[in-house]
């Protein structure tokens, strides 16, 4: 009987959500109260600093959207989920189409499309991992071993000279940081936030285990044990990915989470995440969409060099399948696609996703290690993980360390020396990029120009 009592509870705890969202566009912002001319409005002094040095302006895109088409959306019963001001759109859940037919009436609406559906069937479970932290201290190399992940591009050796990423801020997009603020090993992480913009309420880090991984590959900092690609810079932990189910919306919560990062003041992102096919097949990507421009996530993210900001992005695991190929947003333009190889033998991971785009341009952009990387894991001990998930973030802590370096530099002209750092960078391809960088050779080229 209990039981039952549970499963009617949980029935009509289901019931009583939402069930399905909706992605509205806008066709303008000319109700906006905020002016250009006053950017410290919506940008932080350190967001406007990071363009100042790089001699970037701040735009229309910059507006938020109007507090008024906001709230006529809201009037119509509907709850706003999430808001871009790049993209101009506004993220609502509802279960009466009704209302989003008034939406669509709205003189200031574009257009409204279903994003989400909700899944009939939750796997998903916030319960903790228990804490193992079975840890072995290498005495050979401060960096356990891990080090031939960040040997293999000689960003050690900018470590040796005193860059290890200190005063670079890095936001993690990701989908949870399973147990990051229990593990011991991980207890000197610099996190200076967090954001879930999958459900506000939730706790990060309780959420999935992903995240956690690919942060430990930048972010550890315990000699003889591990240390990351950038062990002194500070994270900003931002969950976009549900989950418990595919669906657009997840780009969405990528976009917004993206335009945090930058209102904050952030100076490289990483995001291993990628999307083309969801749990609603008529919403799947095509190849056609992989220029840059096909899908919201990869528009957004071609922006954020414009902004001042390194995207550092895995390429995808496709390469074993129909697919093949890179998954938005790694078809954005001006951002780091990373591919996956074996860093004892600099061959290409089969399962790492080949370009080019559709448009034509080189990607991947370079390739990391991503087979047999060493990470934390969600018990707190050192493990292996295989996937562009892990080479993408190995290669941001090492940009970010460059960029400390170069400080001089814009993010496209960053970008723009690590391609041609890389040991095929006389002869990119769809399958290494511009291989393998030399970090290390990126810097001199830097000091000696």
């Amino acid at each position: 009987m209990i039981s039952c009592l549970l499963a009617f509870t949980a029935s009509l705890n289901l019931s009583a959500q939402d069930t399905l969202r909706y992605h509205i566009e806008l066709k303008d912002k000319s109700a906006t109260t905020f002016s250009l001319s006053h950017p410290e409005e919506f940008l932080s002094a350190r967001a406007l600093h990071r363009r100042q040095k790089q001699h970037l302006s701040v735009d229309s895109t910059d507006l938020p959207v109007p507090a008024s088409y906001i709230k006529a959306i809201q009037q119509t019963g509907v709850k706003v989920l999430v808001t871009s001001k790049w993209e101009n759109f506004v993220t609502v859940s509802c279960n009466d189409t009704l209302k989003i037919d008034q939406i669509r009436n709205l003189p200031f609406v574009k257009s409204a499309s279903k994003v989400w559906k909700a899944p009939e069937f939750v796997m998903h479970s916030s319960n903790r991992d228990s804490i193992i932290s079975d840890l072995t201290v290498n005495p050979d190399t401060i960096y356990g071993t891990a080090y031939g992940q960040i040997h293999v591009s000689k960003a050690d050796k900018l470590h040796e000279a005193g860059f290890k990423g200190q005063g670079m801020m890095i936001a993690v997009v990701d989908g949870g940081f399973h147990n990051l603020d229990r593990i011991p090993v991980l207890d000197n992480v610099k996190v200076i936030g967090t954001k879930d913009f999958v459900n506000p309420n939730s706790d990060i880090y309780a959420e999935a285990t992903h995240g956690l991984g690919v942060l430990s590959c930048m972010a550890t900092n315990k000699p003889g044990v591990m240390i990351g690609t950038a062990p002194e810079a500070s994270y900003l932990l931002l969950r976009s990915e549900d989950s418990d189910s595919e669906y657009p919306i997840e780009q969405d919560f990528w976009v917004a989470a993206v335009e945090y990062a930058d209102s904050v003041g952030i100076d490289l992102i990483n995001t291993s995440l990628g999307y083309n096919e969801f749990d609603d097949s008529s919403m799947d990507f095509k190849l056609r969409d992989l220029d840059g421009k096909g899908s919201v996530i990869s528009r957004a993210a071609s922006r954020l060099a414009d902004k001042g900001i390194i995207l550092v992005c895995s390429a995808g695991n496709s390469g074993n399948s129909v697919w093949k190929k890179i998954t938005p947003p790694a078809d954005a333009e001006n951002v780091i696609t990373v591919g996956a190889m074996q860093w004892q033998t600099g061959v290409i991971a089969s399962f790492s996703s080949v370009g080019n785009t559709q448009d034509g341009r080189i990607k991947p952009d370079v390739v990391a290690a991503g087979m047999r990387a060493d990470v934390i894991n969600s018990h707190g001990s050192q493990g292996k993980g295989n996937g562009t998930s892990f080479a993408s973030p190995i290669m941001c802590g090492m940009i970010a360390c460059l960029w400390q370096a170069c400080p001089t530099l814009t993010a496209k002209e960053v970008i723009e020396l690590v391609r041609q750092s890389g040991d095929r960078a006389a002869y990119p391809d769809n399958v290494y990029g511009y291989g393998i960088p030399d970090m290390w050779s990126a810097y001199q080229s830097y000091i000696n120009r």
